[in-house]
């Protein structure tokens, strides 16, 4: 059996220090909001060249947080993408926005900026760019139409720990940028984790408040916040981890350059980088018009794949009550024609030429 991803690899690799800072912060006996959490912010900050980071305990709440601190709510419309996970939408209606779909560029798999003015209204209020799979979403034009009209920029920066769009990291292009430390993302928590990139100051402060109760200081409560925090150890994890995260990102290039170079010659859309990008590829997509007998066929064989996301968001029944009848046709087509394969930075060269023989001999 080849696993879609495997995190036994990625722990046996670093065990010892992963171990060593974990046993730390149970003897220190503090595990909430202390050194650890101070130390990530401070190191994940410089690694992105933003003054703030502002960890949370998921990428949902960092973009609901975001949303929230941005003063987005009711009355409000937001412009995404429809192929995204479901939280990217979620952190909209859950500050009670409207969200407003907008269509997917068809080799990215982000969102088509062209798209964007086509949904512009008196209510629109931001954009939320996600920068899927690791691969970053056209920023200059986002960017550009931002400015024009005076729209906020939010950028879904959950599956791109370390892309960039012109030399420049993803997640310190808009007001903020928001991070899932999930266990599978490039940069993964052992548990849930989140947090909120951002160079405003004030913007910074409000987002620890929030987190913690709308505290400035405890027993202090200045507004109604919540209890989004992330804890003591997976800081210290995550401190470990951010060290070998350009690597491994390496890693998976190096995969997905071979994958690329070896299953060139099929029916098969590829996701090679467009544009000034550096792709990170947290997800290795293809797209092919037999998907579905693709999928299976590498099943019978053994290997493990994935689809993301099957359903657009806009045709999700949770969600049709905002969309009207909405048709993207090339999300749509997307959604049916992808399959992600397994990509792993402790992928062996022998395992990684087993699929690709297989995907060659199921085609």
């Amino acid at each position: 059996m080849v696993p879609f991803t495997d995190l036994k690899a990625e722990y046996l690799a670093i065990r010892n220090e992963l171990l060593e800072v974990m046993e730390q912060v149970a003897k220190d006996g503090w595990f909430i909001l202390g050194r650890q959490v101070e130390a990530f912010e401070r190191e994940f900050a410089a690694y992105l060249g933003v003054r703030h980071i502002v960890t949370v305990n998921s990428g949902s709440d960092a973009l609901y947080l975001a949303l929230q601190a941005l003063g987005i709510g009711p009355g409000d419309e937001v412009i995404t993408a429809s192929h995204t996970f479901i939280s990217t939408a979620d952190a909209i209606v859950r500050n009670g926005a409207a969200p407003v779909f907008a269509e997917t560029n068809p080799y990215t798999y982000c969102i088509e900026p062209a798209e964007i003015t086509k949904h512009l209204t008196a209510r629109t209020k931001a954009v939320i760019p996600v920068h899927l799979y690791g691969h970053p979403a056209d920023m200059k034009a986002i960017m550009d139409i931002a400015s024009a009209h005076n729209l906020l920029i939010i950028e879904d920066a959950c599956q791109a720990h370390g892309a960039e769009f012109e030399g420049r990291k993803v997640g310190t292009f808009g007001q903020v940028g928001c991070f899932s430390f999930y266990p599978t993302k490039n940069l993964g928590a052992y548990g849930d984790g989140g947090a909120v990139a951002t160079n405003d100051d004030a913007l910074a402060d409000k987002l620890r408040m929030m987190r913690n109760y709308g505290q400035p200081v405890k027993y202090q409560h200045n507004f109604i916040g919540v209890n989004s925090r992330l804890d003591e150890m997976q800081a210290a994890i995550l401190r470990i981890k951010l060290k070998y995260l350009d690597a491994r990102n390496q890693k998976r290039i190096a995969i997905a350059q071979r994958y690329s170079q070896q299953l060139a010659a099929l029916n098969l859309q590829l996701p090679i980088p467009y544009g000034p990008v550096k792709h990170v590829y947290h997800q290795y997509v293809i797209a092919a018009d037999n998907r579905d007998a693709l999928k299976n066929k590498l099943a019978e064989r053994g290997i493990q794949t994935q689809i993301h996301y099957p359903i657009p968001i806009h045709r999700q029944k949770a969600y049709l009550s905002y969309c009207c009848g909405l048709k993207l046709p090339i999300t749509e087509r997307i959604c049916s024609r992808i399959l992600s394969l397994p990509i792993f930075p402790e992928m062996s060269d022998q395992i990684l030429g087993e699929i690709i023989a297989e995907v060659i001999r199921c085609l």
